[in-house]
């Protein structure tokens, strides 16, 4: 089961989509043009592939499981590229907290 509020990471693009919910996650799929590699990442870690089913998208469970030093990565680039932030100082102790973060 997915724990939400979850990031989209969109293969090949540093940039994180915050999705609140699984209503969220729908409507950005509509507008979206989404690869075989792009992923879902819950507030636990827990890694989903995005699969189009009698045209929903539907998020199917992989066996990958990031850490909370992974998501602050991700995080870390997602806010590079928007060069506000002073990188050094992103630190998370749970993904929830990483996830969370994109909120602000």
């Amino acid at each position: 089961m997915v724990t939400w509020p979850c990031i989209l990471k969109l293969d090949g693009d540093d940039e994180l989509i915050y999705l609140g919910s699984e209503r969220d996650f729908i409507l950005e799929c509509r507008e979206l043009i989404l690869t075989d590699d792009d992923h879902v990442i819950d507030s636990t870690g827990l890694s989903y592939l995005i699969e189009l089913r009698a045209e929903k998208p539907i998020l199917a469970k992989t066996e990958r499981r990031l850490v909370v030093n992974e998501v602050t990565d991700l995080i870390r680039a997602n806010e590079f590229k928007k060069a506000e932030l002073c990188l050094t100082k992103i630190h998370f102790l749970t993904v929830s907290d990483a996830i969370k973060s994109l909120l602000y």
